[in-house]
């Protein structure tokens, strides 16, 4: 009811593969179709900033984009809002569907990389003139690499969790590297690299193919869009996509890089970008991959955030935990254990006891 949609919803489901957003496809009777999403303003917690951008980013795009696919186009609220906000807080947003379109999650060949870098250098050279200044940044310090330095040596000097010993050789690895991790940061500084507007999460899920040629159609996923380096951009692409294996695979010696993907993408970013890059910038563009490889693999310590409450606090309302000694009276909780679990535990298991009411479900909840 907040939007002027071209029809009455009739079918409305869970959409692609993202882990920030919920995002759901919306089928009306008219024939058309949308995409709706909540945002997680508790990743983003400006989200009228962010919702901001997006507008500025679409509209710069629009005027400049010939192909009507070409660009995500935001649908105002029936107020002229770029965001619907309901009763419970919640930001929600709408883009008309992009048809004829396919969304691919890895490349496969440095011939698709190549693809997604070209897609993502057309994005640079089109925004090249936009203020970038102006943008918000919805993730404050988001690639500051001094920043996360000094975040780092914060949680080496606090050790919360005695860590530290275990793992001194891969510390070393990465504080021989700080001399040179704020490059990019510093030259943006002192104006020998220029300011522009970043997409912050390059890898080829973020962008839309044409699904007969399956050339690049539309870059999606604006949400981190904000002032900052071309280096940045085409350095998540590297770290992303020029590696063996997944981001976040175990086995070390599964992951190795490859040049030819490398390869493949600096040459599709340098034609994308069609001239727009400074010579600075096109002589830094390996150290935007490195630094952004150094800027991820920060060790921070683990600690409680606003999720984890969150997800607790849920918890907490069926849930009572109470000492041996202590008689159970008065509470509302579904299940009584008479042990305390331990607060913060380094173990590999403990143990509670206690007792519930016949066929209710208990949840254990590990967090590491």
């Amino acid at each position: 009811q907040a939007y002027p949609l071209r029809g009455t919803p009739v079918f409305v489901d869970r959409y692609g593969c993202g882990h920030i957003n919920d995002t759901f496809a919306v089928a009306c009777d008219s024939g058309c179709m949308y995409i709706l999403q909540r945002v997680n303003s508790r990743i983003f917690t400006k989200p009228w900033e962010l919702m901001e951008n997006i507008h500025a980013v679409t509209e710069f795009l629009r005027e400049r984009t010939e192909d009507p696919r070409g660009c995500l186009s935001l649908i105002p609220t029936k107020d002229g809002k770029s965001a619907f906000v309901d009763e419970e807080g919640e930001y929600w947003r709408v883009f008309p569907f992009i048809t004829d379109s396919i969304c691919l999650q890895k490349a496969e060949s440095p011939e698709e990389f190549r693809q997604s870098a070209v897609a993502f250098g057309r994005f640079q050279k089109t925004l090249a003139q936009f203020p970038a200044a102006k943008l918000h940044e919805p993730i404050a310090n988001f690639h500051n690499t001094v920043d996360r330095y000094r975040q780092f040596h914060e949680a080496l000097d606090a050790d919360a969790l005695g860590r530290r010993v275990l793992c001194e050789k891969e510390i070393r690895f990465y504080l021989d590297r700080e001399p040179e991790a704020g490059a990019i940061v510093d030259r943006l500084a002192d104006g020998r690299l220029p300011l522009r507007v970043t997409h912050n999460d390059t890898k080829l899920s973020n962008i839309l193919l044409d699904e007969i040629t399956e050339e690049a159609v539309c870059i999606i996923d604006l949400d981190t869009v904000m002032p900052g380096s071309s280096l940045y951009d085409f350095g998540d692409s590297i770290r992303s996509g020029a590696t063996s294996a997944a981001e976040d695979e175990p086995d070390l010696d599964k992951v190795h890089f490859l040049p030819e993907m490398f390869k493949a993408y600096a040459k599709g970013f340098i034609k994308g970008t069609g001239g727009a890059l400074t010579e600075t910038e096109l002589t830094m563009l390996p150290d935007g991959g490195y630094t952004i490889t150094l800027d991820y693999k920060v060790l921070e310590d683990r600690s409680l955030r606003e999720a984890d409450n969150s997800a607790l606090n849920v918890i907490a309302n069926t849930v009572s935990f109470q000492k041996k000694e202590e008689e159970i009276t008065g509470s509302s909780a579904l299940v009584h254990f008479t042990s305390e679990p331990p607060s913060e535990t380094n173990s590999d298991t403990f143990t509670v006891t206690g007792n519930c009411a016949p066929g209710t479900h208990i949840i254990s909840v590990l967090m590491r």
